[in-house]
């Protein structure tokens, strides 16, 4: 079992920046897939970034490449989301989530594939 606890999110001007944490409690963090998605009011979640098992590929939501860089660091079970030039459009609640893969190159888009999930943490981008 995969425990995933999100931390970082709060309220920011727009414009502003917030780094996401997601830490691991698995002994074998390198072997997942690990990704981050988001979800607003009244819509569905939705991918944002992901990053394969030895952080050499990531994948971002075309709203928000450029922005938002996802990085991960195996060593100490954390996962990372770095957000710069924040829009209310972000506004969100921030998940973090791992899939178990044996390939280490793969990233994985697809909200249905993760096996686990964190808690979220609320991100609020006020204009």
């Amino acid at each position: 079992q995969v425990q995933l606890v999100e931390s970082g999110g709060g309220l920011v001007q727009a414009g502003g920046s917030l780094r996401l944490s997601c830490v691991a409690s698995v002994r074998t963090f390198s072997m997942y897939v690990m990704g981050w998605f988001r979800q607003a009011p009244g819509n569905e979640r939705e991918f944002v970034a992901a990053i394969s098992r030895n952080g050499g590929s990531t994948s971002y939501a075309d709203s928000v490449k450029g922005r938002f860089t996802i990085s991960r660091d195996n060593a100490k079970n954390t996962l990372y989301l770095q957000m710069n030039s924040l829009k209310p459009d972000d506004t969100a609640v921030y998940y973090c989530a791992a899939d178990f893969t044996g390939r280490l190159d793969v990233v994985v888009t697809a909200l249905r594939s993760y096996d686990y999930w964190g808690q979220g943490t609320q991100v609020t981008v006020s204009s």
